[in-house]
Order: structure tokens, then sequence, then C-alpha cells
């Protein structure tokens, strides 16, 4: 099967609102630190992906999916962080721990990414930690589609994407099925042409809840 894309990209890393050098923000996200399994698949495709400069490769210990995302840390509390961060121990402790496979990546205006298989876990998993966060929190009303997803490369400059999918097409890799056990509630920056957080709590799902 020939590889999703879109016929052009652009830069990831223009400022969006509110962003700034040095500032940080609060999500709550997946992490991949426990799953070896994701990390091979990803290394081969970004083994065909590394001599692209209009490519900025994320690293194995930068890996998430994007879930939801909550504020600027200068603009909520420690102690609405706190209520947050109960709320959702409280509302995952009810979910199930999703089950979902990544194989194919998918070339988007602004990166590429393997898509989570099937989506609607992912969606379910998303929709509580709305719910605990909402509580304490306002956010963004849902109403953007949103396709759960782990970014394997941002995109850093305007370019044309055939040369880039001929390169993916030929790796021959098998699907990796992982079993998502916690939620990171992450601070993170975007300083460096990258998301990286200063401090991640792990968050348990269903069964593995204390």
């Amino acid at each position: 099967m020939p590889i999703e894309r879109v016929p052009e990209v652009r830069n990831h890393w223009w400022w969006r609102p509110g962003w700034r050098e040095g500032r940080h923000y609060y999500a709550c996200h997946l992490s991949f630190e426990d799953h070896p399994e994701l990390h091979s698949l990803v290394d081969r495709y970004q083994e065909a992906l590394k001599t692209f400069p209009v490519l900025d490769l994320i690293p194995r210990s930068w890996l998430h999916l994007t879930m939801q995302g909550i504020g600027f840390t200068d603009e909520i509390s420690n102690g609405t962080v706190e209520k947050i961060e109960d709320a959702l121990r409280s509302e995952l402790r009810r979910a199930t721990p999703p089950v979902v496979t990544f194989h194919r990546p998918v070339i988007v205006p602004e990166a590429i990414y393997l898509p989570a298989v099937p989506a609607t876990q992912i969606q379910n998993l998303r929709a509580a930690c709305r719910t605990a966060i909402t509580t304490t929190q306002a956010i963004d009303p849902d109403s953007r589609p949103y396709r759960p997803h782990v970014s394997i490369a941002y995109v850093n400059t305007e370019s044309a994407t055939e040369h880039i999918a001929q390169a993916l097409d030929v790796i021959d890799a098998k699907p990796v099925e992982v079993t998502i056990s916690h939620v990171s509630l992450l601070v993170f920056h975007r300083d460096r042409r990258m998301y990286e957080w200063t401090k991640a709590t792990r968050i348990p799902i269903g069964n593995n809840a204390a």
C-alpha cells in the first residue's frame, strides 16, 4: 500500500498563539519509554529519513501521543494542577487500558507520524482525560478532528513529499501492538525544535491504578 501523504509539507516550528521561547505548558499525553518494540519500529523508519534535512527526527525519549493540552504553567496554579491530577487518577481508574497497533507512517503537512489503530480506544481515553480536566480547568472545545498518532519526525521547512514517501515505502516493517498502561501529565517546552518535558507524572489506567 502506498504511503499516505500530502503533496507538500511546511515548517512545524512557527510560534503558535501564546507560545514563546522559555514558556512551558501542561498537557495530558501518552509517552512510550516502556515500549522498545515501538522504538524499534520508529528506528526503522527514521533510518530511511535521516538524510532529509527538512526533517527533525524525534528521539526515543520524546516520542509521545498528543491527547489533551491543559494550559501554560504561568497561568495555572500548583493547587489547580494537583486537583487535575487527582481527578485524572479517579477517572482513569475506571478506564480500560487501550491496545493499539502502529504500522505504516503517514505524511501530513507538518510531520510524519504513525497512526494508532483502532483510533476509538485512544479517543475514549482522551474523552476520559477531558472529563477529569474540566472538573477544575477550562479547556478548548473538542471540535477539531482527532486522529491519534505518534509523530516520528517534524518538518522544519517547505518541501515536496514524493521523495520522502519513496524512502519510506521501501521499508518492510511488521506492525507493532502496544498496550497503554498509563497517561503522563507533562510539563514541556519547545525551545529547541522539539517537545521536551521537564516533568512527567505517570497516572495508571484501569487495573494498574493504585
